[in-house]
Protein backbone atom coordinates (compact mmCIF):
# COMPACT_ATOMS: atom_id res chain seq x y z
CA UNK A 1 0.00 0.00 0.00
CA UNK A 2 1.55 3.13 -0.87
CA UNK A 3 1.59 5.97 1.24
CA UNK A 4 -1.11 8.31 -0.58
CA UNK A 5 -3.24 5.12 0.06
CA UNK A 6 -1.93 4.92 3.83
CA UNK A 7 -3.42 8.47 4.30
CA UNK A 8 -6.82 7.47 2.45
CA UNK A 9 -7.44 5.02 4.45
CA UNK A 10 -6.21 6.45 7.59
CA UNK A 11 -8.63 10.04 6.62
CA UNK A 12 -11.60 7.39 5.91
CA UNK A 13 -11.40 5.58 9.22
CA UNK A 14 -10.43 7.92 11.74
CA UNK A 15 -13.93 9.80 10.23
CA UNK A 16 -15.88 6.64 10.72
CA UNK A 17 -14.48 6.23 14.56
CA UNK A 18 -16.13 9.75 15.20
CA UNK A 19 -19.18 7.87 14.92
CA UNK A 20 -18.36 4.51 16.30
CA UNK A 21 -14.84 4.40 17.45
CA UNK A 22 -14.54 0.61 18.91
CA UNK A 23 -16.13 -0.59 15.74
CA UNK A 24 -13.84 1.10 13.84
CA UNK A 25 -10.96 0.04 15.85
CA UNK A 26 -11.92 -3.50 16.05
CA UNK A 27 -12.11 -3.66 12.28
CA UNK A 28 -9.13 -2.60 11.78
CA UNK A 29 -7.89 -4.96 14.71
CA UNK A 30 -9.70 -7.74 12.51
CA UNK A 31 -7.61 -6.50 9.08
CA UNK A 32 -4.24 -6.34 11.15
CA UNK A 33 -4.67 -9.91 12.47
CA UNK A 34 -5.86 -10.92 8.33
CA UNK A 35 -2.84 -9.70 7.20
CA UNK A 36 -4.74 -7.03 5.30
CA UNK A 37 -2.78 -4.23 7.20
CA UNK A 38 0.43 -3.90 8.70
CA UNK A 39 0.62 -1.48 11.79
CA UNK A 40 3.91 0.02 11.69
CA UNK A 41 6.29 0.30 15.27
CA UNK A 42 4.78 0.29 17.94
CA UNK A 43 1.30 -0.54 17.00
CA UNK A 44 1.74 -4.41 15.78
CA UNK A 45 -0.75 -4.96 19.23
CA UNK A 46 -3.31 -3.97 17.09
CA UNK A 47 -3.27 -7.31 15.32
CA UNK A 48 -3.42 -9.52 18.71
CA UNK A 49 -6.32 -11.88 19.14
CA UNK A 50 -6.46 -10.62 22.88
CA UNK A 51 -7.01 -6.84 21.87
CA UNK A 52 -9.43 -8.07 19.02
CA UNK A 53 -11.83 -9.72 21.19
CA UNK A 54 -11.32 -7.09 23.95
CA UNK A 55 -12.51 -4.91 21.42
CA UNK A 56 -15.21 -7.04 19.86
CA UNK A 57 -16.73 -6.68 24.03
CA UNK A 58 -16.39 -2.78 23.68
CA UNK A 59 -17.82 -2.65 20.08
CA UNK A 60 -20.89 -4.43 21.32
CA UNK A 61 -21.71 -2.11 24.35
CA UNK A 62 -21.06 0.95 22.16
CA UNK A 63 -23.80 -0.29 19.77
CA UNK A 64 -26.01 -1.29 22.70
CA UNK A 65 -25.55 1.56 24.75
CA UNK A 66 -25.83 3.89 21.67
CA UNK A 67 -29.62 2.70 21.40
CA UNK A 68 -30.80 3.90 25.07
CA UNK A 69 -31.70 7.60 25.53
CA UNK A 70 -30.31 8.33 28.53
CA UNK A 71 -27.39 6.11 28.49
CA UNK A 72 -26.15 7.22 25.08
CA UNK A 73 -25.54 10.70 26.29
CA UNK A 74 -22.88 9.22 29.19
CA UNK A 75 -21.23 7.44 26.70
CA UNK A 76 -21.42 10.22 24.04
CA UNK A 77 -19.38 12.39 27.10
CA UNK A 78 -17.05 9.45 27.39
CA UNK A 79 -16.76 9.15 23.92
CA UNK A 80 -15.62 12.57 23.65
CA UNK A 81 -11.90 11.54 25.20
CA UNK A 82 -12.13 8.16 23.86
CA UNK A 83 -12.97 8.67 19.93
CA UNK A 84 -10.08 11.03 19.33
CA UNK A 85 -8.01 8.72 20.80
CA UNK A 86 -8.97 5.95 18.78
CA UNK A 87 -8.63 8.12 15.90
CA UNK A 88 -4.87 9.05 16.55
CA UNK A 89 -4.37 4.91 17.06
CA UNK A 90 -6.25 4.43 13.69
CA UNK A 91 -3.58 6.45 11.75
CA UNK A 92 -0.73 5.89 13.61
CA UNK A 93 -1.27 1.77 13.13
CA UNK A 94 -2.39 2.55 9.42
CA UNK A 95 0.41 5.05 8.28
CA UNK A 96 3.92 4.20 7.61
CA UNK A 97 6.04 7.18 8.02
CA UNK A 98 9.91 6.89 8.36
CA UNK A 99 9.13 10.62 9.92
CA UNK A 100 8.14 9.90 13.52
CA UNK A 101 7.05 13.90 13.25
CA UNK A 102 4.95 13.35 10.13
CA UNK A 103 3.46 10.01 11.76
CA UNK A 104 2.94 11.95 15.14
CA UNK A 105 1.34 15.04 13.07
CA UNK A 106 -0.74 13.19 11.35
CA UNK A 107 -2.09 11.56 14.56
CA UNK A 108 -3.06 14.72 15.71
CA UNK A 109 -4.96 15.02 12.42
CA UNK A 110 -6.88 12.04 12.88
CA UNK A 111 -7.68 12.80 16.40
CA UNK A 112 -8.79 16.10 15.79
CA UNK A 113 -10.91 14.61 12.81
CA UNK A 114 -12.25 11.91 14.82
CA UNK A 115 -13.46 14.58 17.51
CA UNK A 116 -15.21 16.81 14.68
CA UNK A 117 -17.17 14.22 13.50
CA UNK A 118 -18.11 13.30 16.92
CA UNK A 119 -18.76 16.84 18.14
CA UNK A 120 -20.95 17.25 15.05
CA UNK A 121 -22.70 13.90 15.82
CA UNK A 122 -23.37 13.95 19.51
CA UNK A 123 -24.86 17.93 18.54
CA UNK A 124 -27.28 16.45 15.84
CA UNK A 125 -28.43 13.83 18.38
CA UNK A 126 -28.80 16.52 21.23
CA UNK A 127 -31.24 18.58 19.10
CA UNK A 128 -32.87 15.59 17.87
CA UNK A 129 -33.79 14.42 21.57
CA UNK A 130 -34.76 18.00 22.36
CA UNK A 131 -37.42 17.58 19.47
CA UNK A 132 -38.44 14.15 19.61
CA UNK A 133 -37.93 13.80 23.87
CA UNK A 134 -35.39 10.80 22.48
CA UNK A 135 -37.52 9.08 20.62
CA UNK A 136 -35.36 9.20 17.74
CA UNK A 137 -32.08 8.54 19.53
CA UNK A 138 -32.19 4.34 18.35
CA UNK A 139 -32.87 5.68 14.80
CA UNK A 140 -29.97 8.05 14.70
CA UNK A 141 -28.09 5.32 16.19
CA UNK A 142 -29.07 2.77 13.38
CA UNK A 143 -27.77 5.43 10.58
CA UNK A 144 -24.88 5.99 12.37
CA UNK A 145 -24.12 2.33 12.50
CA UNK A 146 -25.40 2.08 9.00
CA UNK A 147 -22.79 4.43 7.72
CA UNK A 148 -19.93 3.07 9.88
CA UNK A 149 -20.04 -0.47 8.69
CA UNK A 150 -20.20 1.25 4.61
CA UNK A 151 -17.19 3.63 5.63
CA UNK A 152 -15.36 0.57 7.12
CA UNK A 153 -16.01 -1.46 4.18
CA UNK A 154 -15.39 0.93 1.20
CA UNK A 155 -12.18 1.98 3.45
CA UNK A 156 -10.53 -1.26 2.88
CA UNK A 157 -11.75 -1.74 -0.59
CA UNK A 158 -11.37 1.40 -2.41
CA UNK A 159 -9.65 4.04 0.47
CA UNK A 160 -9.80 6.91 -2.02
CA UNK A 161 -13.57 6.83 -2.47
CA UNK A 162 -13.81 6.11 1.24
CA UNK A 163 -12.05 9.46 1.83
CA UNK A 164 -14.10 11.65 -0.64
CA UNK A 165 -17.08 9.83 1.29
CA UNK A 166 -15.73 10.45 4.55
CA UNK A 167 -15.36 14.51 3.66
CA UNK A 168 -19.40 14.49 2.08
CA UNK A 169 -20.47 13.04 5.68
CA UNK A 170 -17.69 15.22 7.77
CA UNK A 171 -19.33 18.26 5.52
CA UNK A 172 -23.22 17.02 6.37
CA UNK A 173 -22.51 16.74 9.73
CA UNK A 174 -21.30 20.04 10.08
CA UNK A 175 -24.14 21.71 7.88
CA UNK A 176 -26.92 19.57 9.92
CA UNK A 177 -25.22 21.03 13.27
CA UNK A 178 -25.35 24.53 11.83
CA UNK A 179 -29.01 24.16 11.11
CA UNK A 180 -29.79 22.18 14.49
CA UNK A 181 -27.79 25.44 16.32
CA UNK A 182 -29.86 27.59 14.32
CA UNK A 183 -33.55 25.98 15.18
CA UNK A 184 -33.07 25.98 18.70
CA UNK A 185 -31.93 29.67 18.82
CA UNK A 186 -34.98 30.55 16.58
CA UNK A 187 -36.85 28.86 19.57
CA UNK A 188 -35.61 30.06 22.39
CA UNK A 189 -35.94 33.49 21.13
CA UNK A 190 -39.37 32.48 19.93
CA UNK A 191 -40.46 31.61 23.57
CA UNK A 192 -38.56 34.57 24.60
CA UNK A 193 -40.97 36.91 23.32
CA UNK A 194 -43.80 34.69 23.62
CA UNK A 195 -42.93 35.26 27.51
CA UNK A 196 -43.01 38.91 27.21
Amino acid sequence: MDSSTQYALAYALSTTAGLRGFLTLLAASVAAHAGWIHPGAGFAWLGSTHVTELLAVFATGEFVGDKIPVVDHVLHAVYLAARPLIGAILVGGTVHSGNPMERDVAMGVGALNALVVHSASSATRAGSSAVSLGAGTPLISLIEDAATVAGIIVAFIQPFVAAVLAAVLLLTLLWTTRSVVRGIRGRRRTSTHGAM
